[in-house]
């Protein structure tokens, strides 16, 4: 029994040591099936889901399923934590609980007591070591405490920096590909003379997101639960639009921002099928067809109308389904598993930006620049700071 005892704590321990140093330390993808930390988010996140399926308003359910990811974290640390006291007290235990407590007689419960002042550096000092072996692995489990509380420390703002860091650029893309972003709606919005080196420069922007969102993500797999700050926002979903132009891009227009779609669409495809892997999810077969025929022509037409050199060839269609295969399995994949909808090729119906006020403002300019200054219309009255804040946020 005490070598059993010795054995199973030195095994929880190394569990948790390695499994730590992968998750926070190792900047690279971890391997293992029966990992602690993939263990606790397979055992976790499913109830979690199963929980917030019974919320039937839209944004109350994102608000609980957003608390996820931060929660996570802390009870991942706790299970860290827990774990390592328990595997210490089995290794105090195999060597016969040497220990004097002068509240009762040392057993199990005694030694879990030690362990937990110990690796918290709580230092009581009200049971004492009998042996010099048992006061050399109080020191080297004091020592553990402490590191691992010193690495915890460093953890956080890592996580948090590149959280910030993917929020930033899709927040930038609400202006640009609406909310939520679609591919109809970043070519819309790129149609204005000169357009070409703008979009080209916007999808080498995301070239690099892409890149950066692979390696953090990677890295970090963790931050995969952290949701965007706006309900109708993702990583998901913004990294699906892209997709969507870049390949909408690539099998239909002639000019140098196809080059730079290619680009751009073999980084992101990574990104969502190397994302897709951690999870051990496989792509998607037989769903909805997100451009049905009647879609698609839609969206051929809006292409035609935005002054960029089209192709028109009865083959378009074919060649964007042929490049949708390549992403759109995984993409669902992952929308399904993190509950993070993917975004619809053309909106289904007129929506709100989550920021219209500038918008709203240039158009009355534009209107006003066609007409004389003294025969301003009345519905050009200056404008109050409320009437111009988008009532779709709450401040």
């Amino acid at each position: 029994m005490r070598i059993f005892s010795l054995l199973a704590g030195i095994v929880c321990l190394f569990t948790v040591l390695i499994d730590s140093f992968q998750t926070i330390i190792l900047p690279r993808r971890a391997t293992g099936r029966f990992r602690l930390t993939r263990i606790f988010y397979i055992a976790t996140w499913k109830p979690w889901v199963f929980f917030t399926g019974s919320i039937h308003n839209a944004r109350k359910r994102e608000t609980v399923l957003s608390y996820y990811g931060p929660l996570s974290l802390i009870l991942l640390l706790m299970v860290w934590a827990g774990s390592m006291v328990v595997g210490f007290a089995l290794i105090f235990y195999s060597l016969g609980s040497p220990f004097h407590d002068p509240t009762q007689p040392t057993q199990l419960r005694s030694d879990l007591y030690v362990s937990g002042t110990t690796i918290f550096t709580l230092g009581l000092g009200d049971v004492t070591p009998q042996s010099q072996l048992t006061r050399v692995i109080v020191v080297l489990e004091a020592g553990t405490g402490l590191g691992f509380l010193a690495v915890v420390m460093g953890y956080f703002p890592v996580l948090y920096g590149a959280f910030s860091r993917r929020e930033v650029s899709i927040s930038l893309l609400d202006a640009r590909a609406g909310s939520p972003p679609t591919a109809a709606e970043l070519i819309r919005r790129h149609s204005y003379q000169g357009a070409e080196q703008a979009l080209s420069t916007l999808l080498e922007e995301w070239e690099r997101w892409s890149a950066e969102l692979l390696e953090s993500h990677i890295s970090y797999p963790q931050l995969c639960y952290f949701r965007s700050q706006h309900t109708n926002q993702s990583w998901i979903s913004a990294l699906t639009a892209i997709l969507d132009s870049s390949a909408l891009l690539i099998v239909g227009v002639r000019g140098n921002e196809a080059r730079q779609a290619q680009l751009t669409f073999a980084m992101a495809r990574h990104a969502m099928v190397d994302l897709t892997q951690i999870f051990s999810l496989k792509p998607l077969q037989g769903l909805p067809d997100r451009l049905p025929l009647e879609r698609y022509e839609r969206l051929h037409g809006m292409l035609c109308q935005t002054g960029l050199s089209a192709c028109r060839d009865l083959h378009f269609f074919n060649r964007l389904r042929d490049m949708r295969a390549l992403y759109e399995g995984y993409a669902a994949a992952l929308s399904e598993y993190l509950c993070m909808p993917l975004p619809p090729w053309i909106a289904d119906q007129p929506h709100k930006d989550n920021w219209l006020a500038v918008a709203r403002l240039r158009a009355q300019t534009e209107s006003a620049e066609s007409l004389p200054s003294q025969q301003l219309p009345a519905d050009h009255a200056p404008h109050t700071i409320e009437s111009l804040v988008d009532k779709h946020h709450e401040f």
